[in-house]
């Protein structure tokens, strides 16, 4: 019987020097035969992991597709190690980048969601500064969140939420997809103010679609228009789901998903 998407085995691999370090899980899924095909890289939200609907079905396409596919855990996230409370957006991405540079060759098709986005578009940033922008074949961004501790959690932050930030490092929220608290560190949102991207024109090179659902409780449907703001060289395309929230996982979404996928590969 043939493995299905979720069972690809895991690997590991080590980023960071000393007590920085921590070892990343990555499932990587090589297509029977090259194909020439740019890779499909999944880059996963705020405490979400690589088992979850979209990445798993993004795996399922590449099969499908014969491409190979890379998912991987952000440290304090799914299989891999690391403290959660330890992650920055800095940090992800430096993890983000490790996995490109050690599981793939060649073009890449990025896939991000919710926070993802942001880890993919600074991964454009800093392959571009490294001469290897070309790369990226295609972007596909579903409900991004750039800047989101900037532009969404700081200015709606209550006094009680301050108050702890700066007492105890971290203030918590009910999760309206996990039974934990969303947690959110001081070092998360200062170092989100240096990794911003919504300051200043973003050149990815590539084409960018975005899938937003307009009735999204966490990242309202406006902040997927102000990004495509930022966007104005590019091959940009939206698609705006009425009836969509935030994870957009419903089997209808999968296939938007998917449709989005298989324009950036051909």
């Amino acid at each position: 019987m043939q493995n299905t998407a979720a069972e690809t085995e895991i690997s590991f691999i080590e980023v960071g020097a000393a007590e920085a370090g921590r070892r990343i899980a990555m499932r990587v899924r090589r297509a029977d035969k090259p194909s020439g095909q740019p890779t499909l890289v999944w880059l996963g939200g705020y405490r979400s992991d690589m088992t979850g609907t979209k990445a798993v079905e993004v795996e399922r396409y590449a099969m499908e597709r014969g491409a190979d596919c890379v998912r991987f855990d952000y440290s304090g996230h799914g299989a891999s190690g690391g403290a959660f409370t330890d992650g920055t957006i800095s940090r992800w991405l430096e993890e983000s980048l490790a996995v490109v540079e050690h599981a793939t060759k060649g073009r890449l098709v990025l896939i991000g969601s919710s926070m993802g986005c942001w880890v993919a578009l600074r991964l454009i940033q800093e392959l571009r500064k490294r001469g290897e922008g070309d790369r990226v074949a295609g972007l596909v961004l579903i409900a991004p969140a750039p800047d989101f501790t900037a532009e969404l959690i700081e200015p709606n932050l209550s006094d009680a939420e301050r108050a702890s930030l700066a007492e105890r490092g971290y203030f918590e929220e009910p999760s309206e997809y996990s039974p934990e608290p969303n947690i959110f560190t001081r070092a998360l949102i200062e170092d989100g103010r240096v990794n911003r991207v919504l300051d200043g024109t973003i050149t990815t090179g590539c084409p960018v679609h975005i899938l937003q659902g307009m009735r999204d409780p966490d990242v309202p449907y406006t902040h997927a228009l102000r990004l495509m703001e930022h966007l104005p060289a590019d091959d940009v395309v939206m698609t705006l789901i009425r009836d969509g929230d935030h994870r957009l996982s419903r089997e209808e979404d999968i296939a938007k998903m998917k449709q989005a996928i298989g324009t950036m590969l051909a």
